[in-house]
């Protein structure tokens, strides 16, 4: 309907209908799209296949060694895949070790080399200055971005737009710690690796130490991807996915969103 406005001489004028907003407007650019998802498929590849390895000797050890004849810090009381290892089950899995160990080491190398091509872009770009280091406000409000998260609250329209705080410290947490550390300590495990630089086994432990690490480093990394898909879906999930596969968001639905009340945690079938 057409609305009217009064003017200076007291008369009135009739309001011109205004110009459609914007329906999308950008969010991810194509690096991080791509990076993201190179990602998302490496890291899947690495958790089936370092599955696999797992089962061929399924306890943990301090130090630079450890056997069956040696004490573990941890064992997870499963079958294993080698008739050596005692595990009190009285049948052996089936050896995957061979197209396991290859994908996992294929797969290992994508998640670097798409690292690396992040992480390069990330500082020339400015992208973890502007996106992802914090400012003072940001941290002054980090309790209330707690207790929305944990309340399942619906996200602001903002928030659509850039990450909250709480989404900065992990993603900081995990691009600059996690991830340096995976790597590390898998590389640590290889005695070729030890034979070139066997100061940066010997400073990380030895070599069942970085395999320890390796597997505590994997489980927080598995914590991580999901509580990030439960906030996806929490936030938004045809938005969200959208925005990560397209690189925009739409403004519309982003509004309608917004205004929708909190799902009850109750109620909740099952990020950014």
């Amino acid at each position: 309907m057409n609305a009217t406005l009064p003017i200076a001489a007291g008369g009135v004028v009739q309001a011109s209908p205004s110009a459609p907003p914007i329906a999308e407007r950008k969010r991810h650019s194509a690096i991080v799209r791509l990076t993201h998802w190179l990602t998302t498929l490496a890291f899947l590849a690495l958790l089936l296949s370092g599955g696999e390895i797992v089962l061929s000797h399924p306890r943990f050890y301090w130090g630079e060694t450890g056997n069956v004849n040696t004490h573990p810090w941890l064992n997870l009381h499963l079958p294993s895949s080698r008739d050596t290892v005692p595990t009190g089950y009285g049948y052996v899995l089936p050896d995957q070790n061979g197209w396991s160990r290859y994908l996992h080491f294929q797969a290992a190398w994508v998640a670097v080399a798409t690292g690396l091509l992040y992480l390069l872009w990330g500082l020339f770009t400015g992208h973890f200055r502007r996106n992802l280091v914090p400012s003072r406000s940001d941290l002054n409000g980090i309790k209330e971005s707690i207790f929305q998260r944990l309340r399942l609250a619906r996200p602001s329209k903002d928030d659509a737009w850039s990450y909250n705080v709480l989404q900065r410290l992990t993603y900081l947490l995990v691009i600059f710690v996690l991830f340096p550390l995976m790597i590390w300590s898998g590389l640590a495990m290889s005695f070729g690796f030890d034979a070139a630089f066997p100061l940066a086994v010997k400073l990380i432990g030895g070599h069942q130490t970085a395999r320890s690490l390796h597997f505590l480093v994997t489980i927080l990394l598995v914590v991580f991807l999901f509580v990030h898909v439960v906030m996806v879906v929490v936030s938004g999930f045809r938005q969200r996915m959208s925005a990560m596969i397209t690189g925009r968001v739409d403004d519309r639905a982003v509004s309608d969103q917004a205004t929708e009340p909190a799902v009850p945690v109750g109620d909740m079938p099952s990020k950014e």
